[in-house]
Formats: C-alpha cells, structure tokens, sequence
C-alpha cells in the first residue's frame, strides 16, 4: 500500500516487482511529485476492471481511478451473465483473456445454455450469479495483477495539450484532475463512466442526482465532455424491486433447474465451480389483468414513463410492457441473488412506480401474494456520447489518446437484462484498455472486423449506425453467425490476442494451440474413415442413414446425424477415435465443426468478399466537407464528416450513404492508392536513372 499526498486517497497498489512510487520528496521543502502512468482508466465498474486490466496485461502501468474501492465487481442490477447473443461477447472477451468468464465461473449459482432447440451457432451460456462471491472474486483479481494501481479519487476535468500532427484530432489528452484539484498525468485515458455521467434516479414523481443508488453522479466531466464538443444524449433504464426470499411461495410456480453438466464460460476451465446438485433453481411466474390495471391507473405518478428521454427498447420497464403490448401475460423470473441471499431478483418487473404502489403491483402476481418488498425499483436517466464520435479502436475522433468503454457509448444500461450491460460494457472495456496500451506503445491500432466476431459487430454497429436507444447484441445482428461461434471464439482471436496486442497470457496461448491441432488432426482422421452406408447402418443402428445411397461415407458425415456424437462413433469404430473421446470440449467442437462444415464452405467465400472491401481504406485526415475529387452529396458527406469510417465497407454501412455514393469512394480511393504507388515508384526510378547515368560515365 502507497500513500499519494495530495491525489486522493490511495487504497491499493498491484503486487507486482515494479512498483510505481506515489510520491517522490527530496528534501523537508520539495514538492511532490506527479504521478505518471501509460493509461489511466476512470470508472471502477464493469468496462473500467476490463480496461484497466487489459491495459496492464499488455504491459502498460496502469491506474484505475473509481469513487469507492469497496464496489469494484458490484453488480449493480440483475446477478447475471450472459445469454443469447451476450454469451458469444463472454467467450470472445475471455477469448482475450478477459476477467469476467472466469469470475463466473468461480462465481455461478445456477448455470443454464439458453437456446438448446437451436443448433450451437446460437447457443447462449448463461449464469446466475452470486453477487458477493463475484464482487470477492472480481476485487482479488483486479488489487493483484501486475503493473495496475487502483486509487479512489472522482475525476472533474481533463488535461489536454496540442495534438500529435499524424493523427486527426484537435488536440490530446494528457492527464486528468482530481476532485481536490491534484492532476495525475498519463499517455492515455480510457472513460467508463456507466450511468454516473449527469445520472438522475427516478421512483414516482421524486427525483435524485445519482449515478446508482447511493453513489453521487459525476458532473463536472459531463461538462468538459460537452465543451469539448462532443455530442451527448440522454438515454434511460431501471431496475426491478428485490423481495423477500421466505415471503414467496415457491410451491405453486414452475421450477427451472440448471444444466448437468454445467458449462463453464471460459475456455480455460474445464468445470464450474460448484456441481449442479449443489446449485440453485429459478422459478418462472406472470403478470395478470390486474397488474396492467395498476400501471394504467398510476401512469400520472411516473415521470420516467413520461419522459422523451429513450430506454430500452427489448428489455423494456413493465410499464412500457402494459403501453406497447396490452392485455399480454409479461414473464417474470425469479432469479436467486446468491447462495446466502434472502432477495430474490424478478428479472421482467423493472418499474419506476412509486415504492406502494410497487408493492401493491406485486402482491397481485402469482406465488407473489404475500411477497415483501425489501428495495423499490428504480430509473435511471444518465448521459451517453454518440458512439459515431469514436473509431473502431474506441478512441474519438475529437481528443487524441481519449477512449470510451461501456454505457457512455450508448450500449444497454440497468435494465431486466442487465446482463447485457456488464457484457457489452466488458467488451468495449477489454478493446479500449488494449488500443489505449497499443497507442502508448505507437503501434497499429487493435480491431475486431464484423467477420472476426460479435465484438466487431457490436463495436461496427455503434461506431457507423449509432443509436439512440441503449444497444442490446442480438445473433441475429451478425452476418456470419454460423462462423462466430461461441466455441469456437479462442481459434477466431486469441491467437490474434497474443501475437497482435500482448494480452493474451501464455498459458491461454498454448492452450488455445493444442485445441486447434486436436480439431485438426480430429476432423482429418475423420475425413479419412470411409465406409458404406449399409456398414455404417449396421455399426450405429440408432442414426437414420440411409442404406440406398452407394457412394462411401465419411465418418465426418455420419457425426453430423442429430443422433450421432463422437461417444458413439468412436464405440463403433474404436481406432483411431477413442482419444477424441477423452476431453469433452474437444468431442463436443468435433460434433459441430461436422454440423456446419458443409455451409461453412459457402460463408467463408462471402467472408472474403466483405473483408476485400474492409482491405479499401479510407484516407484518416479527409475533410468530405471541402474534397472536390469526388461527386458526393451534401447530406452523404455531412454523414461521413461526421462518422468519419474508415473503410469503404463501414461507410457503406452508413444509414443514407447511397450505392452511388460508395461507388464514387471506391473510384477516389483506388485512384489515390495509383496515385500513391505511382508516387513510390519515382525514387526508383530516379536512382535507376542516376545508376545509369553513373555507368556511361564511366564507359565514356
């Protein structure tokens, strides 16, 4: 522990060998010493523990400056992580060996895939969470990794300078400056502000400043940001009351029970921490007439309902419910808040009403009739910044070295499916805390395209569409779903993780290599057994082959039958299969690299068309306002000022960018990349000239 004389208080310093000293004195009269650190994080939630601990995984020395130290891994709403769509981002952030899977594995009280019916391509990991054991187990692993220091301190304004003249931007961040008026001075700064950003919490008609329940807003950045010129918004969301877990009556609803076995959310483990015996059930219940009744009587005592402000559109208040879908049973979860909790979560009951007739509203419900209501339910209105405003790496276009991660770009805030909050938040945290170390270091910009995984789709979605409601990944946003996996996320970025950025450890990196060669070697011995299908039928009586066809089949044929896995295939034919048999995860990636191999073929050609367009970049200092080279529109290139994509691919995404717009881009950009090559050309041939000169010179 280091004390930081005039910079907050300090509370606690990475147990690493290069420790960063607070403050240096020379002499009873000297001044203290500024602290300098490669990236500094603002925000202790979910984004900021990614970011802060990506940063220093890349080997930046990093600070996370957070209000309180005790709610690092609070998980603020819902107890819960991924889903469908959320538990791809989860495989994907562990994939660069993110903190939260692993944490939840650690952490998990009932674990559940969602979407089973479907084939793996969708299949959700999902888990409710214990919310003390994930907040212990979140705060040992961020107070103990190397090179990042974690002090408490609210950040007021930013420290900027003049800007580098490579890069656009009309100027650089150079620091920030505390609430005590102390400056802390760093490379760059990552802001993951969540709901703090001007928060307001709303119950009835009464309203608070509040970035979440207890915890005081942050105002004075909210200002330096508009300043600055940046675009700010106003988004909304809430939370659900909590009840009393002796005061329901479990007996009379449906009981949902989790998977056996249970599915751990990171490639590094090969089990959860708790058997599914041992785990805890959730319990499913309605709403009824009577509930809209209450809503509909009392929308005159909701300011939140009424509000312009956006919230959520798929996760929505139970309000919005009653106003968009009336006379609709609505489904309410009853979701455990961990194994020693007595609250119980209702996931699909998030209101604003005021706190009696919250509890007046829920006696009404199903199993709900006695229920105590321990917490009111609560909104939130807070400020975002257009996410058009930053470039794929996260970083602004306006402030050199600044980066945005989580809600401040507008992703799904504190709502019913607040797991999307702390997965969409973990995504953006990880990418920013990994570009704002690479920007450090001057070296190329780390990016995840929309045909390398949902981070690219959910990152491309804000940084070319914006939004104007809080984002919520879905896998029907992903083009190539059937390609982005959730199992097969280590083989599509940690190697990209460890060899491009450093944030990939080597034990990650080695074990993501025997994967890869295990799948390999699996799905070439399987290419290589042949048999016909009368042999077959009579090897797996169980699978539906069919003994007409006369050609030979593969045994990666036969795996992809539904009925067929590579327990019965290697019973049937022991050598050389029984070893792919030994580790589960590696029998159950066979079974689906079968599955899709045949469309798989036809996606990864569509692949390369989009990633010739990705390759078409767009010069990063064009002013579309004054170019004259190209025949645009005033409106298209308003649209391109200001979402500035930088490449022809992104800029086709663009809403009201037209097919003849982007044809005229493809024209310019390949014409100024001759120009280019034309231009590279001259000194050689300038020195081929000068050399032959030189020779008949000598010759005369």
């Amino acid at each position: 522990m280091f004390s930081l004389r005039g910079c907050g208080r300090c509370v606690a310093a990475s147990l690493t060998k290069q420790r960063v000293p607070w403050a240096r004195l020379s002499g009873d009269g000297a001044a203290p010493w500024t602290p300098h650190f490669d990236v500094v994080v603002i925000g202790g939630g979910h984004a900021g523990t990614e970011a802060a601990a990506a940063a220093a995984r890349c080997g930046s020395r990093t600070l996370l400056l957070t209000h309180r130290v005790d709610t690092i891994g609070q998980m603020s709403c819902n107890p819960s992580f991924g889903g469908i769509g959320k538990g791809h981002l989860m495989r994907e952030v562990d994939a660069l060996d993110g903190l939260c899977s692993r944490i939840c594995d650690q952490s998990g009280v009932h674990y559940k895939v969602l979407n089973r019916r479907k084939g793996p391509a969708v299949w959700g990991l999902r888990a409710q969470i214990d919310r003390k054991l994930y907040k212990q187990n979140m705060q040992k692993e961020i107070l103990t990794t190397p090179l990042l220091t974690v002090q408490e301190g609210a950040v007021e304004d930013l420290i900027l300078t003049e800007p580098e003249p490579e890069h656009s931007g009309k100027c650089r961040v150079s620091g920030v400056v505390l609430a005590d008026g102390s400056k802390v001075y760093t490379d760059s700064v990552i802001l993951t502000t969540g709901t703090f950003l001007r928060g307001v919490i709303v119950i009835g008609l009464e309203m608070h400043p509040a970035g979440r329940l207890g915890d005081q807003p942050s105002i004075g950045l909210a200002q330096t940001l508009e300043k600055l010129g940046f675009v700010v918004g106003r988004l909304k969301t809430g939370t659900p009351p909590r009840i009393a877990k002796e005061s329901i009556n479990f007996s009379i609803l449906n009981k949902q029970t989790p998977d056996n076995p249970s599915i751990p959310f990171s490639f590094i483990n090969e089990t959860v921490w708790i058997k599914p015996e041992d785990q805890l059930p959730c319990y499913l219940t309605h709403t009824n007439p009577r509930v809209d009744e209450i809503v509909l009587e009392n929308l005159h005592l909701n300011s939140h309902i009424k509000e312009t402000t956006r919230g959520p559109r798929y996760c929505p208040s139970i309000e919005s419910k009653v106003l968009r879908f009336p006379n609709r049973l609505h489904q309410v979860w009853l979701e455990p808040e961990g194994m020693d909790s007595d609250l119980i979560y209702p996931q699909g009951l998030s209101v604003t009403l005021p706190a009696e007739l919250q509890e007046k509203m829920i006696t009404c419900i199903r199993g709900l009739e006695k229920a105590k209501m321990i917490q009111p339910g609560y909104g939130v209105q807070y400020d975002y910044l257009d996410p058009r405003q930053i470039t794929p790496s996260l970083e602004t276009h306006l402030v050199q070295r600044l980066f945005f991660a989580g809600q401040i770009n507008g992703t799904t805030g504190y709502e019913e499916a607040a797991a999307q909050v702390r997965v969409c938040s973990n995504v953006n945290g990880v990418i920013a805390g990994i570009n704002a170390s690479l920007r450090v270091r001057r070296e190329p910009p780390f990016v995840i395209s929309r045909t390398e995984g949902y981070i690219g789709v959910l990152i491309d979605d804000l940084t070319t569409l914006g939004t104007n409601e809080p984002y919520r990944m879905f896998t029907s946003r992903a083009e190539f779903r059937l390609s982005l996996r959730p199992d097969n996320a280590d083989s599509r970025l940690t190697f990209r993780g460890y060899k491009e950025a450093g944030c990939v450890s080597q034990q990650r990196y080695e074990k993501a290599s025997w994967m890869k060669s295990c799948l390999e070697e699996g799905i070439s011995v399987l290419k290589s057994i042949e048999f016909s299908s009368s042999k077959w039928k009579k090897l797996i009586p169980e699978a539906s082959i069919s003994i007409g066809k006369s050609v030979p089949l593969r045994a990666l044929d036969v795996l992809k039958y539904e009925e067929v896995d590579m327990e019965l295939l290697a019973k049937a034919v022991p050598e050389p299969l029984r070893k792919y048999t030994e580790c589960r995860e590696l029998a159950e990636r066979l079974k689906i690299e079968a599955t899709y191999e045949s469309v798989l073929f036809h996606q990864q050609q569509e692949i390369k068309g989009i990633q010739r367009d990705e390759a078409l970049q767009l010069p990063k200092d064009l002013d579309y306002l004054t170019l004259r080279d190209v025949s645009l529109s005033y409106e298209v290139r308003e649209k391109l000022q200001f979402s500035r994509p930088q490449t022809i691919g992104a800029a086709s995404r663009i809403p009201g960018v037209t097919p003849a717009a982007i044809i005229n881009l493809l024209r310019f950009v390949k014409t100024t990349q001759q120009r280019q090559a034309a231009m590279n050309e001259l000194p050689k041939t300038d020195q081929c000239l000068c050399a032959t000169d030189k020779l008949e010179e000598r010759h005369l």
